[in-house]
Protein backbone atom coordinates (compact mmCIF):
# COMPACT_ATOMS: atom_id res chain seq x y z
CA UNK A 1 0.00 0.00 0.00
CA UNK A 2 2.75 2.56 0.87
CA UNK A 3 4.40 1.44 -2.72
CA UNK A 4 1.38 2.56 -4.04
CA UNK A 5 0.67 5.92 -2.23
CA UNK A 6 4.50 6.67 -2.74
CA UNK A 7 4.04 6.07 -6.24
CA UNK A 8 1.12 8.36 -6.96
CA UNK A 9 2.87 11.31 -5.11
CA UNK A 10 5.46 11.01 -7.39
CA UNK A 11 3.42 10.96 -10.27
CA UNK A 12 1.58 14.11 -9.11
CA UNK A 13 4.93 15.71 -8.64
CA UNK A 14 6.19 15.32 -11.88
CA UNK A 15 3.23 15.78 -13.39
CA UNK A 16 2.92 19.51 -11.37
CA UNK A 17 6.52 20.19 -12.82
CA UNK A 18 5.63 19.96 -16.54
CA UNK A 19 3.13 22.38 -16.60
CA UNK A 20 3.84 25.69 -15.28
CA UNK A 21 0.87 27.98 -15.15
CA UNK A 22 1.07 32.07 -12.96
CA UNK A 23 -2.20 33.32 -12.85
CA UNK A 24 -2.02 37.51 -12.24
CA UNK A 25 -4.80 39.52 -12.16
CA UNK A 26 -5.55 42.59 -14.34
CA UNK A 27 -5.31 45.81 -13.35
CA UNK A 28 -8.98 45.83 -12.75
CA UNK A 29 -8.86 42.53 -11.46
CA UNK A 30 -12.23 41.96 -13.88
CA UNK A 31 -10.58 38.49 -15.15
CA UNK A 32 -7.55 36.34 -15.38
CA UNK A 33 -4.04 36.81 -17.01
CA UNK A 34 -2.88 33.35 -17.48
CA UNK A 35 0.89 33.18 -18.50
CA UNK A 36 2.68 30.01 -19.15
CA UNK A 37 6.48 29.53 -19.18
CA UNK A 38 8.53 27.08 -20.73
CA UNK A 39 6.71 27.26 -24.48
CA UNK A 40 7.79 26.79 -27.83
CA UNK A 41 7.97 30.42 -29.33
CA UNK A 42 7.37 30.11 -32.94
CA UNK A 43 10.42 31.39 -35.18
CA UNK A 44 8.54 34.61 -36.38
CA UNK A 45 8.22 35.79 -32.94
CA UNK A 46 11.99 34.87 -32.17
CA UNK A 47 12.88 37.09 -35.56
CA UNK A 48 10.85 40.21 -34.53
CA UNK A 49 12.81 40.05 -31.68
CA UNK A 50 16.16 39.70 -33.02
CA UNK A 51 15.85 42.11 -35.64
CA UNK A 52 14.52 44.74 -33.25
CA UNK A 53 17.46 43.96 -30.78
CA UNK A 54 20.34 42.31 -32.45
CA UNK A 55 22.54 40.70 -30.01
CA UNK A 56 20.20 40.96 -27.16
CA UNK A 57 20.91 37.59 -24.71
CA UNK A 58 18.82 36.07 -21.90
CA UNK A 59 15.79 36.47 -23.26
CA UNK A 60 12.67 35.27 -21.26
CA UNK A 61 9.62 34.08 -22.80
CA UNK A 62 6.46 33.71 -21.79
CA UNK A 63 3.20 32.85 -22.95
CA UNK A 64 -0.15 35.64 -21.84
CA UNK A 65 -3.69 35.40 -23.83
CA UNK A 66 -1.87 33.56 -26.78
CA UNK A 67 0.38 36.11 -27.31
CA UNK A 68 4.34 36.02 -26.71
CA UNK A 69 6.05 38.06 -24.09
CA UNK A 70 10.11 38.59 -24.60
CA UNK A 71 11.23 39.90 -21.45
CA UNK A 72 14.91 41.55 -22.56
CA UNK A 73 17.36 44.18 -21.40
CA UNK A 74 18.79 46.21 -23.94
CA UNK A 75 21.02 49.21 -23.34
CA UNK A 76 20.76 49.07 -19.89
CA UNK A 77 17.14 49.04 -20.08
CA UNK A 78 14.82 46.46 -18.71
CA UNK A 79 11.51 45.93 -21.70
CA UNK A 80 9.21 43.79 -22.40
CA UNK A 81 7.21 42.97 -25.33
CA UNK A 82 4.23 41.46 -26.38
CA UNK A 83 4.52 39.95 -29.57
CA UNK A 84 1.25 37.80 -31.65
CA UNK A 85 2.17 34.58 -33.18
CA UNK A 86 2.84 36.41 -36.83
CA UNK A 87 6.05 38.51 -34.92
CA UNK A 88 3.99 41.47 -34.76
CA UNK A 89 4.98 43.59 -31.87
CA UNK A 90 1.26 44.63 -29.76
CA UNK A 91 3.05 46.32 -26.93
CA UNK A 92 6.52 47.27 -25.87
CA UNK A 93 7.21 48.18 -22.22
CA UNK A 94 10.10 49.90 -20.77
CA UNK A 95 10.76 50.07 -17.13
CA UNK A 96 11.53 53.67 -15.60
CA UNK A 97 12.52 55.79 -12.83
CA UNK A 98 9.80 56.68 -11.21
CA UNK A 99 10.92 59.94 -11.56
CA UNK A 100 10.87 59.86 -14.91
CA UNK A 101 6.96 59.77 -15.09
CA UNK A 102 4.94 63.31 -16.58
CA UNK A 103 4.84 65.27 -13.44
CA UNK A 104 0.81 65.15 -13.15
CA UNK A 105 1.69 61.71 -12.43
CA UNK A 106 3.49 62.55 -9.91
CA UNK A 107 1.34 65.00 -8.48
CA UNK A 108 -1.87 62.18 -8.60
CA UNK A 109 -0.18 59.83 -6.69
CA UNK A 110 1.52 62.18 -4.46
CA UNK A 111 -2.22 63.31 -3.71
CA UNK A 112 -4.51 60.06 -3.88
CA UNK A 113 -1.46 57.54 -2.00
CA UNK A 114 0.34 60.12 0.52
CA UNK A 115 2.83 58.93 1.55
CA UNK A 116 3.43 55.84 -0.43
CA UNK A 117 6.29 55.42 -2.85
CA UNK A 118 5.95 54.32 -6.51
CA UNK A 119 7.37 50.93 -6.83
CA UNK A 120 7.93 49.96 -10.57
CA UNK A 121 6.89 52.68 -13.75
CA UNK A 122 6.59 52.17 -17.03
CA UNK A 123 6.24 53.62 -20.58
CA UNK A 124 4.11 51.74 -22.60
CA UNK A 125 3.95 52.14 -26.06
CA UNK A 126 0.90 49.86 -28.43
CA UNK A 127 0.79 48.96 -31.77
CA UNK A 128 -0.50 51.69 -32.78
CA UNK A 129 2.21 54.42 -31.45
CA UNK A 130 -0.38 55.43 -28.54
CA UNK A 131 1.71 56.15 -25.35
CA UNK A 132 0.45 55.10 -22.04
CA UNK A 133 2.15 55.26 -18.07
CA UNK A 134 1.78 52.63 -15.48
CA UNK A 135 2.76 53.28 -12.29
CA UNK A 136 2.48 50.44 -9.21
CA UNK A 137 1.68 51.81 -6.20
CA UNK A 138 1.35 49.43 -3.11
CA UNK A 139 0.48 46.41 -5.45
CA UNK A 140 -1.76 48.39 -7.60
CA UNK A 141 -1.40 49.21 -11.28
CA UNK A 142 -2.27 52.67 -12.00
CA UNK A 143 -2.60 53.57 -16.05
CA UNK A 144 -2.17 57.21 -17.21
CA UNK A 145 -2.31 58.46 -20.62
CA UNK A 146 0.69 60.24 -22.70
CA UNK A 147 0.17 63.57 -20.90
CA UNK A 148 -0.16 62.08 -17.49
CA UNK A 149 -3.76 61.90 -16.58
CA UNK A 150 -5.51 59.06 -14.59
CA UNK A 151 -7.14 56.59 -16.76
CA UNK A 152 -7.55 53.23 -14.29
Amino acid sequence: MNKTLLGSALALMALANTVSIVAAHSVENTHTTVIRTNIVVPAAVKATVAKLYPGVKDVKWEKEDGNYEAGLTHNGKKLSLVIDAKGNVLETETTIMGSALPASVQEYVAKHYAGKKIKEAAEIVDAKGKKTYEAEIGGKDLIFDAKGQFIK
